[in-house]
């Protein structure tokens, strides 16, 4: 128990038939000097009962038992109570390997913990079709904060999300997640690499990410769904003022947002001024992002679509997710 203690926040609500399998594969870790803190967030399902016999199960199960107020809520309770030196997320219908946080700690000790940030990679897997994409490559790499948040911007490897990280508990003393807003992580990851001189990056899927059919990815439109424009924006004045040399990478990472938000109206009649200003950004921006060699094919393929107009694009695009999402 010499190594340090590491505190892993779960938020929990309503995920009664995942619940289990998450916290049995923290329970497994091979790091064990952990304190696993479970916000149950005001949970109407048999979850809060989940985590009451967990808590039972394992002295270094802590539960908190809240009024339900959100997953951004959630993590800043499980934050403000932490007593570890280092702190990640796990979100309770995903589930991580047994190595997880022994991988992400050895990636930092690598470099006699001269980084305060260790990331890996995810295993996104669809529910619905059991098809699954692997975002790693099996390398490693150290890079600088600056360079961290260029990469996260292209989608290169490395990804926004609050989990599949370990970072030092002192970098969430400048960040706190946006309560009340969806999309929570691309107003907060950007900041943590901001204060890192350099980053640990493990390519390697340690994380298995679950896209259910009710997710807030795959769920239907609804106007807080735009959070996503005004937090992306957010980030990409943030570090078009810090680092000039990036304005490349956030105009894509707005770009991107765009076509998301969009591809979640696809299917919805109202909300035609919002999605008319989306279209408008898109326009605008066509020439610089087309131009780009870093841009994702994603991106220029979508821009390929719109080019035969709207419909067209609704009609290829969901052509495109059951190519991505199909079983392998």
């Amino acid at each position: 128990m010499s190594r340090p203690l590491i505190s892993i926040v779960i938020p929990v609500y309503n995920v009664e038939a995942y619940l289990e399998r998450c916290l049995d594969s923290v329970l497994a870790q091979t790091y064990r000097n952990l304190e696993i803190i479970l916000v149950d967030d005001g949970s109407t399902d048999s979850s809060t009962q989940i985590v009451d016999r967990y808590a039972h199960k394992d002295s270094r199960v802590v539960v908190i038992h809240q009024t339900n107020g959100g997953l951004s809520n959630a993590r800043n309770h499980g934050i403000d109570v932490a007593n570890g030196e280092y702190l990640t997320f796990i979100d309770s219908d995903d589930y991580v390997a047994t190595d997880y946080v022994e991988y992400l700690y050895q990636l930092l000790a690598k470099n006699n913990f001269q980084s305060k940030l260790a990331l890996c990679s995810l295993k996104t897997i669809f529910t619905q079709t059991g098809g699954f994409i692997d975002a790693g490559n099996g390398s490693e790499q150290t890079l600088s904060g600056e360079k961290a948040i260029e990469m996260m911007c292209y989608h290169d490897l490395v990804d926004t999300c609050a989990y599949a990280k370990l970072a030092k508990k002192e970098l969430y003393d400048k960040v706190r997640f946006p309560e009340g807003k969806l999309f929570e992580d691309i107003a907060t990851t950007y900041k943590l690499f901001d204060q890192c001189e350099t980053v640990e990056c493990g390519f390697v899927a340690k994380y298995f990410y679950m896209i259910r059919g009710n997710s807030i990815v795959t769920s239907g439109f609804k106007p807080s769904k735009l959070d996503l424009l005004a937090m992306t924006d957010e980030m990409a004045s943030y570090v078009n003022q810090k680092y000039p040399s990036l304005k490349a990478a956030t105009l894509r990472r707005q770009v991107y947002a765009r076509f998301s938000t969009l591809n979640q109206m696809l299917t919805v009649t109202d909300y035609k001024a919002e999605r008319d200003e989306i279209l408008n950004f898109l326009r605008r921006n066509r020439k610089a992002i087309m131009s780009d060699p870093r841009t994702p094919k994603r991106d220029k393929l979508g821009y390929l679509m719109l080019t035969f107009g709207f419909n067209f694009y609704k009609l290829a695009w969901s052509g495109y997710l059951k190519v991505k999402t199909r079983k392998h």
